[in-house]
């Protein structure tokens, strides 16, 4: 089941992202929930038009196909930005496999702007997104 409640879902992510907070009322988000428990998450935050910042937390077995098209639909073809952007401690080597996996590009490494050391910036745009092009349906 695919669930659409920030306040649920965004301190289920935020509390898998170390150094994170969740700020009711700021964010939206959307979870897949699977035997009645959370089993992956992702929280919008910042939006500007052009961007959204994207926060994605998933436990092991929790992304399917109609998940990530759904995550990726949401802000491309609702909110209709340019770019989505997620920063990743260089050393949380899960998270960058997870994000490169998904088809996100290392656009730039901030040096020392993590408290454990280098901080990884990352971009999806829609040109590039390969899990929207599997939506089953067509948007005017």
């Amino acid at each position: 089941m695919i669930f659409f409640d920030a306040n649920v879902i965004g301190p289920w992510v935020a509390s898998r992202i170390e150094g994170m907070t969740y700020y009711p009322g700021t964010s939206s988000a959307i979870g897949r929930v699977k035997d009645g428990k959370i089993v992956a998450g992702v929280l919008y935050q910042d939006h500007n038009g052009p961007n959204v910042f994207a926060h994605i937390a998933v436990e092991p077995g929790g992304m399917n196909r109609k998940f990530l098209s759904i995550i990726f639909d949401y802000p491309f073809n609702q909110l209709k930005v340019k770019r989505i952007t997620g920063v990743v401690a260089s050393s949380n080597a899960a998270a960058r496999k997870l994000d490169e996996h998904l088809g996100f590009e290392l656009e730039a490494i901030l040096q020392d702007a993590h408290p454990e050391g280098d901080l990884c910036v990352y971009k999806m745009t829609a040109d590039k997104c390969r899990w929207i092009k599997e939506l089953p349906y067509e948007h005017a």
